[in-house]
């Protein structure tokens, strides 16, 4: 593992980007934390719903550890799945700065980080360190 994080700090800006992968990664364990809490002190409207938004906040959380996990093994594949966790960020976040119950914080919390890994994500330098596996 030792290896792994120096041939990060060597490619600029890769830090960064597996830095806000793994945030990401933390905020969303945290959130499927906070919803297991809420089913068992709370009465939901629909149980069967909070379990539905439960299930895919745990897939979200898997998703994008993995991606994150990926991206310090430095693996091809995660650029696509990085930026498709960016782009549905980005469209959770614009519905932040709307409506009745509008939170421009949150969509703030969540565009800015969204747009600077999909800016490093298309950074040549990232792109040709993760285009060929590392073994």
């Amino acid at each position: 593992m030792r290896a792994e994080a120096r041939e990060l700090v060597r490619v600029p800006g890769m830090v960064v980007f597996v830095a806000l992968l793994a945030l990401e990664a933390v905020v969303l364990w945290l959130v499927a934390g906070w919803l297991v809490i809420e089913l068992l002190t709370q009465r939901p409207a629909s149980l069967g719903g909070g379990l539905a938004i439960l299930a895919l906040a745990v897939i979200a959380a898997v998703w994008v550890s993995a991606i994150t996990i990926g991206a310090v093994r430095r693996r091809p594949w995660i650029r696509g799945g990085a930026v498709t966790w960016q782009l549905v960020q980005i469209m959770v976040a614009v519905g932040c700065f709307q409506g009745l119950y509008a939170r421009p914080d949150v969509g703030w919390a969540l565009l800015l980080p969204s747009l600077v890994v999909i800016v490093l994500a298309f950074t040549p330098k990232i792109v040709a360190a993760t285009s060929h596996p590392t073994e």
